[in-house]
């Protein structure tokens, strides 16, 4: 192979990966300002629902941070997300006037002009009441995070398996249960009110005959902060998620049709059955793992296998990465064997993987 045809390669490889990251456009990074504070929202997209974390900020330094909920509606490009809870903030303490320390319930529309522009433009009301329009979203996709966290890991590697909703879920429990702390906390303002005035009576001069008294003087009881006593919550990480390899040992194996085989090669044209919700699969043949990180569209992704290197009896399993937005993980494939075709509906969950079962039919001068 020459470097020309290799660079070729290449660059369709890149297109691919391009078009398949581009399925899910909403998830990744968002920086700009909403209601004229500058904000860092991050963005996953896990089924119809979106979560994440947003970040509204003077520095790397000093921000306070939320938990987001909310949801994509991908008929309309609109999303509408709101800060669920407070889970950190860091040297904020001389803005807890401003707008940025009340929870937002923002509404935009998601926009892509053109080349890699993605644009979120909308508006900003109070959480607690959506009819108040505090100011305007606008936001602009980036590449890159200011404020690095858990859930750095799944939009950098959503497109690899990190958009399986076991993972975003396990993510999620970590990034949403860490507690504020109490130096970091939003202190109260008490209402100020006024000193009511005490009439001291006069103490009468110690006699000689008298000695003076040590009068113990009263302090003000010192009120422990409840939380401070509480012991720090112990967050235990997930079990790292099983590789693809130990799925496909572990699922049972259903074998839902023979073909048989001849000549010197078959196509395989992969599919999803249904609607695109992000189905991703690998294939096995002869229990070796053969493709991964296949994404499920209705454009074909196409294998071909050469006759030559089969064996009487071949099986070729597909097995889910994850199980998209809509269980469980369907695949339409299409298998062609000279002017033969061949169709079958595969489905694979949690506990089953399906294949095929290819007969090799060696000919006469074999």
């Amino acid at each position: 192979m020459n470097q020309s045809v290799k660079s070729t390669g290449f660059i369709l490889l890149l297109l691919l990966l391009f078009a398949t990251s581009g399925a899910q456009p909403i998830t990744g990074y968002w920086k700009g300002k909403i209601n004229g504070k500058r904000a860092e929202v991050k963005i996953i997209k896990n089924g119809d629902s979106i979560t994440g974390t947003s970040y509204y900020y003077n520095s790397p330094n000093s921000y306070r941070r939320y938990s987001i909920r909310g949801y994509f509606d991908d008929t309309d490009n609109s999303v509408v997300w709101w800060d669920d809870e407070l889970i950190a903030e860091k040297n904020m303490q001389g803005l807890l006037k401003s707008p940025a320390a009340t929870p937002y319930l923002s509404v935009a529309d998601f926009n892509c002009p053109g080349g890699t522009k993605m644009y979120l433009e909308g508006n900003a009301a109070l959480k607690e009441d959506e009819d108040k329009i505090k100011g305007p979203v606008e936001l602009e996709k980036t590449t890159t995070s200011i404020f690095k966290d858990e859930w750095n890991f799944v939009i950098d590697n959503y497109t690899f398996g990190a958009n399986d909703p076991g993972i975003i879920d396990s993510v999620a429990k970590i990034a949403f249960n860490k507690p504020i702390l109490k130096a970091d906390a939003i202190q109260p303002h008490p209402e100020k009110k006024p000193a009511l005035a005490v009439i001291k009576k006069p103490t009468p001069a110690p006699t000689k005959q008298e000695p003076v008294k040590a009068t113990a003087q009263k302090t003000a009881p010192i009120i422990k902060d409840p939380a401070s006593a509480r012991p720090a919550p112990v967050i235990s990480l997930p079990a790292p998620a099983p590789t693809i390899e130990e799925k496909f040992t572990a699922r049972s194996k259903l074998i839902l049709k023979e073909i048989p085989v001849q000549g010197d090669s078959i196509e395989l044209r992969f599919y999803d059955n249904a609607e695109v919700d992000g189905d991703s699969i690998s294939i096995f043949l002869n229990n070796r793992l053969l493709y991964e990180h296949i994404r499920l569209t209705e454009k074909a992704y196409i294998i071909k296998l050469a006759v030559s290197s089969l064996q009487e009896t071949n099986e070729l399993i597909m097995v889910a990465e994850n199980l998209g937005s809509i269980p469980p993980n369907t695949a339409y494939m299409v298998c062609l064997v000279g002017a033969e075709r061949y169709e079958t509906r595969l489905e694979s969950t949690e506990q089953s993987s399906a294949g095929i079962r290819f007969l090799r039919i060696k000919g006469n001068n074999e």
